[in-house]
């Protein structure tokens, strides 16, 4: 039985930001348990995996796609998605997040589209070692460990390039169903109000829809309401501030994430993640020491 393993990296150079042409934030590697789901969620950063072992499910869009050993998967910001470890062969995956003004061009460039987001290759030790000599540059730290990182991401998108020039005849995706733009606008939504008080129904009126039948599309397609989606969808962006913004009070975050109420944030985040803010955030600092 493989043990469980987790370990991730941070780019240790504090610069522009989004204002980047290209900003490595942070790589990984883990071990995942049976079972073990992420999701459904967005991200507000693209969000790059690879299959070193195992077997899993990955959800986007509402397709299901079933991956192995030598699958990549692309994860663009502020998209829906899901994704979870095989039951008797669980997943062994390295990841890599990034942002910047050039970001989504160099991904086009590429090969990947909506349409195109999973990509297998047979031989996965180069694009493999990629993902790791990111995450070694970061542990390793440096003035130009940000440099360096997005050095080896352009060598990582370069691979994938080769791979998918092969597939560039393959068909784009046909106009999206009325459910399907309704759930991106949905997302799209929350994503962008989720600091602020969000009234669903306010919501569904913006869009046009009735509150009752665009809850229930909605839950439908991603298996929670949107009320849960909400909730989760802040307490990600607070877990990310309180690993990286020390500066900042609990209650602060809790209110940077549109939760008003203190307590209740808390009360939350120990529902979904078993440990109160202030202890995730201890847990994390540790693990950077």
């Amino acid at each position: 039985m493989r043990q469980d393993m987790y370990t991730v990296a941070s780019n240790p150079v504090i610069g522009s930001g989004e204002n980047a042409s290209l900003n490595v934030l942070f790589a990984g590697e883990s071990q995942t348990k049976p079972l073990h789901r992420l999701g459904p969620k967005v991200y507000d950063f693209y969000l790059m995996h690879i299959v070193l072992e195992g077997k899993g499910l990955f959800i986007c869009d509402g397709a299901r796609h079933e991956l192995r050993a030598g699958h990549t998967f692309l994860i663009e910001p502020e998209q829906l998605i899901s994704y979870e470890s095989d039951n008797d062969e669980p997943w062994r995956y390295r990841w890599v997040a990034f942002n910047g003004t050039q970001a989504a061009e160099l991904v086009t460039s590429a090969g990947f589209t909506t349409a195109q987001q999973v990509v297998f290759t047979e031989d996965k030790r180069r694009a493999g070692a990629l993902f790791r000599q990111i995450h070694e540059t970061f542990r390793n730290g440096g003035a130009a460990a940000d440099i360096k990182a997005a050095g080896y991401l352009h060598l990582l998108l370069a691979e994938y390039k080769s791979v998918l020039h092969a597939l560039s005849g393959s068909t784009l995706r046909t106009a999206q169903a009325e459910g399907d733009r309704l759930l991106q606008q949905v997302v799209h939504y929350l994503s962008t109000q989720y600091a602020h008080p969000v009234s669903i129904e306010q919501m569904a009126e913006s869009l046009g829809y009735n509150r009752a039948y665009l809850s229930r599309l909605f839950k439908q397609r991603t298996g929670v309401s949107p009320v849960t989606f909400l909730l989760k969808l802040r307490i990600d962006k607070a877990r990310r501030m309180l690993r990286e913004r020390p500066e900042l009070t609990v209650e602060q975050i809790a209110a940077s994430v549109g939760l008003q109420d203190a307590l209740y944030f808390s009360k939350q985040f120990r529902r979904l993640h078993g440990q109160s803010p202030t202890a995730y955030r201890d847990a994390m600092r540790s693990l950077g020491e």
